[in-house]
C-alpha cells in the first residue's frame, strides 16, 4: 500500500469504490471523492455515491464528462443504441462494455484535482476480476501509469489500488467487516428501478455476497 497521506479517490457508487471509500475514511486518509458523469446509462449510481459521502462527512466533487459520450463511441454503457449484453463476464460479448480509456481518463483528471487541493495520491478499485474484460484494469496498465503519475507534477502523486489482487467476493467481506450499507451501492449496468440481475456486474454481485457468505440486500428484477 502507497504510503499517500491525502487521497483523493475515483468513486462512483458501486460496491468495490464503497468499499475503497470506506476504507480510506477508516485510515483517515480520504480527503476527497470524485465521481463522474460521463454519459452512463447506470448514471443513478451517482446519487449512491453522493448518499454515501454525506454519510462519510466525505466532501464529493462530480466531474461532467457527458460531452465525451461521442468520442467513447458505440459501446453498450453510453451508446443509447446499444443494448447492455447479459450473461458473465467470462462471454465474448462482455466486450461491448468497455469504455475506451475510460480508467486512464478518470484517473488523469482525479490526479488534476488531487494536485490542486494539495493531495498526494489517487485510489481507485480495480480489482482482480476486471482484469480479463478491461485492459485498463490490467497490472501492466496501471503500474505504467503509476510512473506517469510520479512524473506529472513537481511532488510525485501516488496512484493506489488497495483491491487489484482481490476478488470482488474478498471485497465484499471487507465491507462487511467496514459496516458497509450494501443496498447503497449500485452495480446494474442497464440502470433501471431495480437491479436487472441478469447482466455481467449483476451476476458478478450476486455470485460475490454468496461466496463470501454476506447476506446479499439488493433488490434484482430478475
Amino acid at each position: 500500500m502507497s504510503s499517500a497521506n491525502s487521497i483523493v479517490a475515483i468513486y462512483s457508487g458501486g460496491l468495490d469504490s464503497t468499499v475503497m471509500l470506506y476504507q480510506l475514511a477508516s485510515e483517515g486518509r480520504l480527503r476527497e471523492a470524485v465521481s463522474f458523469d460521463y454519459g452512463q446509462k447506470h448514471s443513478k449510481e451517482l446519487a449512491f455515491a453522493r448518499q454515501n459521502c454525506e454519510a462519510l462527512g466525505i466532501p464529493h466533487f462530480v466531474c461532467d464528462m457527458r460531452s465525451m459520450v461521442k468520442i467513447f463511441g458505440d459501446n453498450s454503457l453510453t451508446c443509447a443504441g446499444a443494448e447492455v449484453p447479459e450473461g458473465n463476464y467470462a462471454d465474448e460479448n462482455m466486450k461491448s462494455t468497455v469504455v475506451p480509456n475510460r480508467n486512464m481518463i478518470m484517473v488523469s483528471a482525479a490526479a488534476a484535482r488531487a494536485i490542486s487541493i494539495g493531495c498526494d495520491g489517487v485510489a481507485y478499485a480495480a480489482h482482480s476480476g476486471d482484469h480479463a474484460i478491461y485492459p485498463d484494469c490490467r497490472s501492466e496498465f496501471t503500474d505504467a501509469l503509476e510512473k506517469v503519475l510520479a512524473l506529472c507534477h513537481y511532488t510525485p502523486i501516488a496512484l493506489l489500488r488497495p483491491f487489484v489482487n482481490c476478488t470482488k467476493a474478498e471485497i465484499v467481506s471487507i465491507g462487511a467487516k467496514l459496516g458497509v450499507d450494501f443496498s447503497k451501492t449500485w452495480s446494474c449496468y442497464k440502470g433501471g428501478d431495480l437491479h436487472c440481475g441478469k447482466c455481467g456486474t449483476c451476476m458478478e454481485r450476486r455470485q460475490a455476497f454468496e461466496l463470501a457468505g454476506v447476506k446479499d440486500p439488493t433488490q434484482y428484477s430478475a
